[in-house]
């Protein structure tokens, strides 16, 4: 067995910490320096960038970085493994040539794509693919639009390929973000594509580390167990021969790993507990986590089974036009008021209902008899949607300016007018991956067609345990947070809250507590949305998604926050009944 490869991350997303790749680098030993840019609204920011200049589509940001350490790591060996690539791959590698022929450098330079489907759209749905939205059920050809971008995810293997081949330095397209390490790690050890579950494994170390510092104290709930407030150093996964895996991070740095922050990752936007990806299944119901010295957590005993015969394809659409304005309400008669600048607002432009969305949100931060002013206050937020610039445009926002003589008192607002934006959905579907090629361009300008894994059938779903909730007692009234930690966030147009304990009877209570219609009841913004509920008992974790709370995704959300970033630490501060005496009881 070869000793574990030590992958970094040093990007969790396009505009993280531009410094993180040379720390990263210069902070201590590691193989390979790797990136994540490219979120599902990434995609559509780059495809921007492209229309203006057909050169560009890539995470700029990188080469940046690049440029900090590229001569290091061709000294010391480690190799560099990015998805900075996004809708310009090609463009990116040849960037990086002209770059180190700057630098006097000569890296051997390879790329991956195939990912970008949106020129053969037409032919797939001719071909009977759908491509039906992964929530709705929506047939794309049902929708009338033409997507913008179109990018199925591809896994590692091409990334490995790359390596073998000599690769000093890897760029790719869309790849999973758990990709960027499963290559790696497969390449360094030599794994087969049946090796489902070391590959299940490089995939929990790789959705560990993809956001950067989240797993290494950013976000994270118990944030008193963060002594080292310095900014978190990024993390490091040490992936061994069989999958498992450490997460670390260098030493000297701020934060904190522990079993704590390495769960609160681990929930951090999925769905039920079979992670699927297109190398393998991960079964994160299965893994486990130890404390395996400060600041290092083992991952081990992760279950994988192959790949579905389908690969995810982000797709993103133009959505129109958008405008806001926030009317600031203060004192006294709040819902009058705001009601009042409502019919006023709509009543000047002719009626809600020819502007094809319109939300209207009154947001209470004000409260009785405050002692400064800001704290009497309220907004109304109005959005307004439609595919003609003109009707939300200076239209709408300068005829909110209207009201400021003629309607409610006190009234001002957040911002002065402002024009119309564009903005894109994102549309969540799937194609058969044998429909998708996977390509990669080694250094030798080769270009090698990579195989899909084998499929087949993923492991039978664990049975719940069935045991009757226990009885914890009396109860007093108090923040769920002083129990549970949460992580929440977004795909597409659905939330997940991740909920987990710190001992097995915290986690009996919460397991018996926390049902769904319970969720619901603490957050009534889900009261009309399917609620899906799963649990990991290994991680002492539930999982929740609320499908449509984000509405078509975050380019097109009118929620004020349109991630849900802040769902979990607002659903940690509602009031539950906790036991008294016994498990659950107040800590400290």
């Amino acid at each position: 067995m070869s000793r574990p490869v030590r992958i970094a991350n040093c990007s969790g997303f396009y505009g993280d910490r531009l410094e993180a790749a040379r720390e990263m680098v210069e902070g201590g030993p590691i193989d390979v320096l790797t990136g994540d840019y490219l979120a599902e609204l990434t995609m559509l920011i780059l495809w921007k960038a492209r229309r203006k200049d057909p050169a560009l589509g890539y995470a700029k940001t990188f080469l940046t970085q690049l440029e900090h350490v590229l001569g290091t790591c061709l000294d010391r060996g480690i190799r560099i493994v990015s998805n900075a690539g996004g809708l310009n791959p090609p463009g990116l590698a040849a960037e990086i040539a002209a770059l180190a022929g700057r630098l006097g450098l000569h890296p051997e330079i390879a790329h991956v794509d195939g990912d970008d489907i949106v020129g053969r759209l037409a032919e797939l749905q001719a071909a009977g693919h759908d491509l039906a939205h992964l929530d709705t059920g929506r047939k794309l050809a049902e929708a009338g639009v033409g997507p913008l971008t179109a990018n199925a995810y591809l896994g590692g293997w091409g990334i490995a390929a790359a390596l073998s081949a000599g690769a000093d330095v890897v760029v790719t397209g869309r790849v999973t973000d758990a990709s960027l390490v499963v290559g790696p790690a497969a390449w360094w050890h030599g794994w087969a594509p049946t090796d489902f579950d070391a590959i299940a494994g490089a995939m929990a170390a790789g959705h560990v580390i993809e956001c950067g510092p989240q797993a290494t104290g950013g976000n994270y709930a118990f944030f008193e167990e963060v002594t080292d407030r310095r900014y978190p150093g990024f993390p490091i996964a040490e992936v061994a021969a069989d999958g498992s895996s450490v997460i670390t991070k260098h030493a000297d740095t701020g934060g904190l790993v522990s079993p704590g922050t390495v769960t609160a990752q681990l929930l951090y936007e999925i769905a039920e507990p079979a992670y699927a990806g297109p190398d393998a299944v991960a079964h994160f119901d299965t893994l486990r986590l130890e404390a395996a010295g400060p600041d290092r957590v083992r991952i081990s005993g992760t279950r994988g089974s192959p790949p579905g015969e389908h690969l995810k394809v982000a797709l993103n659409h133009d959505g129109g036009y958008r405008n806001t304005m926030t009317l600031v309400l203060t004192g006294a008669r709040i819902e009058e008021k705001a009601a009042w600048a409502e019919e006023q607002l709509f009543a000047l432009l002719g009626g809600k209902d020819q502007f094809a969305e319109a939300d209207v949100t009154l947001l209470r931060f004000d409260h009785a008899d405050a002692p400064v002013n800001a704290e009497a206050t309220a907004h109304l937020r109005i959005t307004v949607k439609d595919p003609d610039a003109r009707k939300v445009g200076r239209r709408f926002s300068n005829t909110a300016m209207e009201l400021a003589l003629g309607g409610y008192p006190g009234f001002h607002t957040t911002t002065p007018p402002s024009a119309e934006s564009a903005f894109g959905v994102y549309w969540p579907a799937l194609v058969p991956a044998a429909e998708v090629t996977h390509r990669v361009t080694l250094p030798d300008g080769t270009e090698v067609v990579v195989p899909h894994p084998p499929t087949g059938p993923p492991l039978p779903a664990p049975v719940p345990d069935a045991a009757p909730p226990r009885d914890f007692g009396p109860t007093r009234r108090a923040p769920l947070g002083e129990v549970a930690g949460a992580r929440s966030g977004d795909k597409g147009g659905n939330a997940n809250v991740g909920f987990w304990t710190r001992t097995d009877d915290e986690y009996a209570w919460l397991r018996g507590y926390l049902d769904e219609d319970r969720f619901r009841e603490l957050l009534p913004e889900a009261a009309a949305l399917a609620v899906r509920r799963f649990e990991l008992p290994n991680l002492r974790a539930l999982n929740f998604v609320v499908v449509g709370l984000l509405g078509e995704g975050v380019a097109a959300a009118t929620r004020p926050d349109p991630q849900a970033k802040g769902l979990a630490e607002y659903l940690r501060s509602r009031v539950v009944d906790v036991p008294v005496r016994g498990p659950v009881a107040r800590r400290g």
